[in-house]
């Protein structure tokens, strides 16, 4: 299915109730995440953000491991509703994590001194580029999708669980599936308010 950019961005919405189903193939799952990886700008072209797409199992364990962790943080007596939010999100066909290779930016720190206050920077934006490209692309296919930060409570077990490389730093978590449930109503304040336009 292909939509034009402002509907699939009218359309991107928080998803959370999401099902173990998917309308397109895990291939073109892959597809989508290795074109959004190719194309995304970065500052200076320096490619820092690093995807890990989890399907089926690895994606259950993720949000297992996300409860196990959360269990030691959030009180007792409160923790069913978290546990609620968990299962909802193992609910879903797979979830894209997304990193920032930091010894990426502190070699274009060391790289270019004058700058390097704002490579950090930079590496925040490239990463949420890339985070809604792959949200429109996923939505537009017919995927609930919804983004979630527990880290950097997860962040050692995680990494440690996929062997991921200890440079790299993880940003978000976007659980998704096919939807099971609507969005809610979506408030927006005045774009006057928000735009100014000189001519």
């Amino acid at each position: 299915m292909e939509k034009d950019l402002l509907t699939a961005l009218r359309e991107r919405r928080s998803i959370y109730g999401i099902s173990k189903e998917s309308p397109i193939s895990d291939q073109s799952i892959q597809e989508i995440i290795e074109e959004t990886v190719k194309h995304t700008p970065s500052a200076f072209n320096n490619q820092t953000t690093r995807i890990v797409l989890l399907l089926g199992e690895q994606h259950d364990k993720l949000w297992d491991i996300t409860s196990e962790v959360l269990k030691a943080y959030v009180p007792a007596e409160q923790f069913a509703s978290t546990q609620e939010k968990m299962n909802g999100f193992r609910k879903g066909y797979g979830t894209v994590l997304f990193y920032e290779d930091q010894s990426i930016i502190n070699n274009f720190m060391k790289q270019y001194p004058s700058y390097q206050e704002h490579f950090p920077i930079w590496s925040q934006q490239t990463n949420g580029m890339h985070q809604l490209v792959i949200w429109m692309a996923l939505e537009a296919e017919g995927l609930g999708v919804n983004l979630q930060h527990y880290n950097p409570l997860i962040d050692e077990r995680v990494n440690a669980e996929w062997e991921l490389p200890e440079s790299w730093k993880l940003i978000a978590q976007m659980p998704f599936g096919k939807p099971s449930a609507a969005a809610g109503d979506k408030k927006f304040n005045p774009v006057q308010e928000r735009i100014k336009v000189f001519k």
